[in-house]
């Protein structure tokens, strides 16, 4: 067995409103990123909704909803694959989302109802602030910031060369 199958992988925390066009320019990186690492690299979607995105917030909230039955990348990329007619239409679309992909759109309703992802929504976002998260998407890996929210120009590339650093490091260190 060879040693990336036991090798951690290296985490990329992707700072996201789901609403968000630049998020929505930043999905093709993000398919191209999961494709190329697979296992060795994994994304987690941190959420910050931002004011100016009326339904940015439900947006999270409804990512952590298809999260829990099952189906969180698979609902993030068909919700930014939308971000116009989320803005035009709201919470609607995300209902619409959940039913294509076969999860439980009355479960979605009832929790955009009952808040019960709100806590979780809402700790990313003050984690974010904390760490200087300003706008989205915002990425950190290896204890790095990459800001995409003002260009997604050789943030790819910029991802990549710090997970095969941090990749081979835990290499080195298992074979050491």
């Amino acid at each position: 067995m060879s040693d990336s199958t036991t090798a951690r992988p290296a985490v990329l925390d992707v700072w996201c409103d789901l609403q968000c066009p630049d998020c929505h320019s930043a999905l093709e990186d993000l398919r191209a990123l999961r494709a190329h690492y697979g296992s060795r690299l994994e994304l987690r979607l941190r959420h910050f909704p931002l004011e100016k995105h009326k339904h940015a917030y439900a947006a999270a909230q409804a990512a952590e909803e298809a999260a829990g039955q099952g189906q969180d990348w698979s609902y993030v990329e068909a919700v930014l694959a939308r971000t116009d007619e989320l803005a035009a239409s709201g919470e609607p679309v995300l209902l619409e989302i959940a039913r294509e992909l076969g999860l439980d759109a009355e479960e979605f309703d009832t929790a955009l109802i009952d808040g019960r992802h709100l806590l979780i929504v809402d700790a990313d976002q003050a984690e974010g602030k904390a760490i200087g998260v300003t706008g989205t998407p915002t990425y950190v890996i290896g204890g790095e910031r990459l800001d995409g929210g003002t260009s997604q120009d050789g943030l790819r590339e910029r991802v990549e060369a710090i997970a095969d650093r941090l990749l081979a490091e835990e290499s080195a260190r298992e074979r050491g």
